[in-house]
């Protein structure tokens, strides 16, 4: 029984305990605002509202391309044999590039001096029975209009006299026709030296002495060379649709390559396609695009030209040993300046969220552009807005916003330079913070 009792004891004593823990927890609790709220305060983070210069910037990437490609074909075909030039070499307009075996292109025209010749026999053959129809035909004409022959003879000398002329006038074309034969041989002896058409750098070289090449007469010839203008550099980006309508001709814009991580450089918009590259048509990750593109305007390539092209191309103070070496194919990243505004008021882009107005009944302002859907017999008004730190409580701003850049966005009404708007935290601003709650600056360095 003592037994019993003792238990008792002991048991009421463990109960008292917890009793007391959970008392004394409780109390902690409600001092730290664990059960309560605490006292309501929010933490946030907060930027002052100030004037800035604002310039929208549309991102895209690409490579780059020199903007002059010259691609060499022959317009005969042949074995290459002399090649003067290798991959990287800079040439001028007129420089012999390479020659083609001329065998059969000289072979060709002596065939056809011989044809010539022949013809110009044939035709003075022709000549000469043209005059003997001719003599005939004056003889038998006098003898008819004396009545000494019959009519039948007459008209028989008349037409073999037609006949005889139109045997010399063919001879004639026929000689017309081998100087034709004969010209165009000799052109496409002449096409077997392949001479530079522009000053330039060979930037592609895909033949060899000894191979064989395809002429462009009936197809596409060999691609032997290109010849690009190096220092002449462009990159061609792709612009999406929705970014395609802010972008103007003479557009500076900023040039990141992979190849020079620590640099940036500068160019310009010279030229923006007006069809459209379609990629993944009728799925869902279907992409428009338009080709954009962008003139390096800094120095570049510039130990790959001559000397007078470096006086052309260096401005004043600047390094010949500095100067980037663009290769094409190189990636790049663009960010193109499309808009400028100067002086405007501006904030930090997360500070601008949206709020359903239709929830607070007591708002009364209705300026600004609204998103109204219907949702449970509720019409939903959705509105940009910003949160104004006013002594520690948070004003709901309706606001309408500009331009932006990477970081801030333009107000053009509805927030004055100076004022200390919320800008985060993102959990905060997006889902919790109401118009009239208390909050407390947290501001992290």
């Amino acid at each position: 029984m003592a037994k019993s009792k003792s238990a008792t004891k002991t048991l009421i004593k463990i109960f008292g305990i917890i009793l007391i823990l959970v008392v004394v927890l409780g109390i902690v609790a409600k001092s730290a605002g664990w059960l309560d709220g605490g006292s309501g305060e929010k933490d946030v983070e907060t930027e002052i509202a100030e004037l800035r210069t604002i310039t929208q910037i549309v991102s895209a990437t690409g490579r780059i391309q020199p903007e002059v490609e010259v691609i060499i074909r022959p317009d005969v075909s042949g074995e290459i044999i002399e090649l003067n030039v290798r991959e990287g070499d800079y040439v001028r307009e007129g420089e012999l590039l390479l020659r083609i075996k001329p065998d059969l292109y000289e072979a060709r025209i002596d065939e056809l001096n011989a044809m010539l010749l022949t013809q110009r026999s044939r035709m003075e053959q022709a000549r000469a029975q043209m005059l003997q129809a001719e003599v005939e035909y004056l003889k038998n004409k006098q003898l008819y209009d004396r009545e000494l022959i019959s009519e039948l003879e007459y008209l028989q000398s008349s037409n073999n006299l037609e006949a005889q002329k139109s045997n010399f006038r063919a001879a004639e074309f026929q000689i017309e026709s081998a100087r034709a034969q004969l010209r165009r041989a000799e052109e496409e002896l002449q096409q077997t030296v392949i001479r530079s058409p522009k000053n330039g750098t060979i930037s592609r070289l895909a033949v060899e002495r000894g191979e064989r090449v395809l002429g462009q007469a009936q197809t596409a010839g060999t691609e032997m060379m290109r010849i690009a203008r190096m220092e002449q550099m462009e990159v061609v980006v792709d612009v999406n649709e929705n970014d395609i309508v802010n972008v103007t001709l003479a557009d500076t814009t900023i040039i990141e390559v992979d190849a020079y991580p620590n640099r940036s450089f500068e160019g310009v918009v010279t030229e923006i396609a007006n069809s459209a590259e379609v990629a993944g048509t009728g799925s869902a990750d279907q992409v428009t695009n338009y080709k954009v593109k962008i003139r390096i305007t800094t120095p570049h390539n510039l130990d790959q030209t001559g000397s007078e092209f470096l006086v052309m191309n260096v401005s004043e103070g600047s390094e010949i040993e500095n100067s980037p070496g663009f290769k094409p194919g190189m990636s790049a990243n663009v960010d193109i300046r499309t808009n400028t505004v100067y002086d405007v008021v501006a904030v930090p882009i997360q500070a601008v969220t949206v709020r359903d107005f239709s929830r607070d009944t007591a708002t009364a302002d209705t300026t600004g552009e609204a998103d109204s859907r219907t949702t449970r017999g509720r019409t939903e008004d959705f509105r940009r807005v910003v949160f104004v730190n006013e002594e520690g409580v948070a004003k709901r701003s309706e606001v309408t916003t500009g331009i932006s850049d990477n970081t801030h966005i333009q107000i053009m009404n509805g927030v004055e330079a100076g004022s200390e708007i919320v800008t985060g935290s993102y959990r905060v601003l997006s889902r919790e913070l109401e118009n009239g709650d208390n909050i407390k600056v947290v501001n992290r360095n």
